[in-house]
């Protein structure tokens, strides 16, 4: 089993940046594709962004390519989203999660386990 803390959440102006990052608990963490969503209130979860295991292959929801980039450090125990540019309409609850079924789209939040207890980030106008 994995347990996850999300931290770096917070409150910045449009166009600002912030960097979020995901710890894991458990030595498995560097077999586990891993993604990061967030959940507007009222709204469904969505998918942002995953990377493989070895941090060599990343995906992204078009919504946030060219902003956001995924990385990991499998040393740390350890997954990164620097989130560049932020509009508005990134606020949101950030969870990330270990992609526990491997045959499943990335894009899937139910391809993913074990979430976190997610962090906000709030982007004003």
């Amino acid at each position: 089993q994995v347990q996850l803390v999300e931290s770096g959440g917070g409150l910045v102006q449009a166009g600002g940046s912030l960097r979020l990052s995901c710890a894991a608990s458990g030595r498995t963490f560097s077999s586990y594709a891993m993604g990061w969503f967030r959940q507007a209130p009222g709204k469904e979860r969505e998918f942002v962004a995953a990377i493989g295991w070895s941090g060599s292959i990343t995906y992204y929801a078009d919504s946030v390519k060219g902003r956001f980039t995924i990385s990991r450090d499998n040393a740390k125990n350890t997954v990164y989203l620097q989130m560049n540019s932020l509009k508005p309409e990134d606020t949101a609850v950030y969870y990330c999660a270990p992609k526990t079924r491997t045959s499943w789209s990335y894009a899937s939040a139910a391809a993913y386990d074990y979430w976190g207890q997610g962090t906000q980030v709030t982007v004003s106008s």
